[in-house]
C-alpha cells in the first residue's frame, strides 16, 4: 500500500508527516526506523503521525528515529501545525493532543515553505540548579549542563555518557550542554531516541531557557541559538510556577513523496 508522506524540519530538526487518518494500515516500529534511517530510508529524526480527533483539530503522534513512540517534540509540534495548514484543516490557529496533553499552536506568518509557529508548551515549575547542571520535564525529559567551549565539544560522547545514568530511570533523558556567547545563550543536544546530536530540540530549548531564567533572575522572552536556527521562548513566571511557555520559531516544508508502507 502506498501512502503519501511530507518532510518538514524546525531549525534542522527534521521529520517526515503521515496524515492517517484515512489509513487502516500503519506502519510498525521496524518499518518507522526503517523510513527514518539516513543510508537506506528517506532520512528523519523522527516520524510523525497525524490522526483524527473528534473534538479537536487532530492528533500528534510521535515517534523516534528508533521507531518508538515518544514524548513530546516541541519542533515537530510546530512541523505538525504547518502539515495541517497544507492538508487546509486549519487556518492560523490548532488545537491539537499530544502525548502530553493538549497544545495550542498560532501561525504568526508564512512565505513560501516556511511558517513562523508559536506553539504553547506544558507548564513547569522553577527547576532547582545543582552547580552547573538541572533537571526539568518540558514535556521530556532534560538534563541541562553549562559548559564551556560549547561550539567545539564532542556531544555525542559526553551526551552518550550522561544519556543512560541510572538515576534518570530506565527511559534515560535527553542531554544539553549550553554557553553564553556573545550575549546569546547557545545550546547542543543529544536526543535519546536518535541516541545522536539533533540539529535542534523544541522541549530542550525551552528546558535550558526556563534552567537559564531561574539561574540568572531573566525576563520574558528569551532567544536561544540551536545548531540549525535561532528560537525564542516566552513565559508568565508567578513565584515558582511557570505558565504560557511558548515556543516560536520555523517550520519548513522540504518535499514530499509516496512509501510503500
Amino acid at each position: 500500500m502506498k501512502i503519501p508522506f511530507e518532510k518538514y524540519h524546525g531549525t534542522g530538526n527534521d521529520f517526515i508527516l503521515i496524515d492517517i487518518r484515512n489509513h487502516a494500515i500503519q506502519p510498525g516500529s521496524d518499518i518507522i526506523a526503517h523510513l527514518c534511517d539516513r543510508n537506506f530510508g528517506i532520512g528523519a529524526d523522527g516520524l510523525i503521525m497525524l490522526d483524527v480527533s473528534e473534538d479537536l483539530d487532530f492528533i500528534m503522534r510521535y515517534f523516534n528515529a528508533d521507531g518508538r513512540e515518544a514524548s513530546l517534540c516541541g519542533n515537530g509540534g510546530r512541523c505538525i501545525t504547518a502539515f495541517a495548514s497544507r492538508l487546509g484543516l486549519i487556518k492560523n490557529e490548532a488545537l491539537f493532543k499530544a502525548v502530553d496533553g493538549i497544545h495550542h499552536a498560532s501561525i504568526i506568518s508564512m512565505a513560501g515553505n516556511e511558517w513562523l509557529i508559536s506553539l504553547k508548551m506544558a507548564d513547569v515549575e522553577a527547576p532547582v540548579w545543582v552547580e552547573d547542571a538541572v533537571f526539568l520535564d518540558t514535556g521530556s525529559p532534560h538534563l541541562v549542563n553549562i559548559c564551556k567551549g560549547l561550539l567545539s565539544m564532542d556531544v555525542y560522547k559526553d551526551g552518550g555518557k550522561l544519556r543512560n545514568a541510572p538515576h534518570f530511570g530506565p527511559s534515560g533523558t535527553n542531554v544539553n550542554f549550553i554557553e553564553e556567547i556573545d550575549g546569546l545563550l547557545n545550546i547542543r543536544t543529544y536526543e535519546r531516541g536518535v541516541e545522536a546530536e539533533t540539529l535542534s530540540c523544541g522541549t530542550g530549548v525551552t528546558a535550558a531557557a526556563i534552567g537559564w531564567v531561574v539561574r540568572n533572575n531573566l525576563s520574558s522572552p528569551l532567544p536561544i541559538r540551536a545548531r540549525g536556527g535561532d528560537l525564542e521562548v516566552s513565559f508568565e513566571r508567578k513565584g515558582n510556577e511557570f505558565t504560557n511557555i511558548k515556543l516560536q520559531g520555523p517550520a519548513s516544508f522540504v518535499f514530499s513523496g509516496l512509501i510503500e508502507i
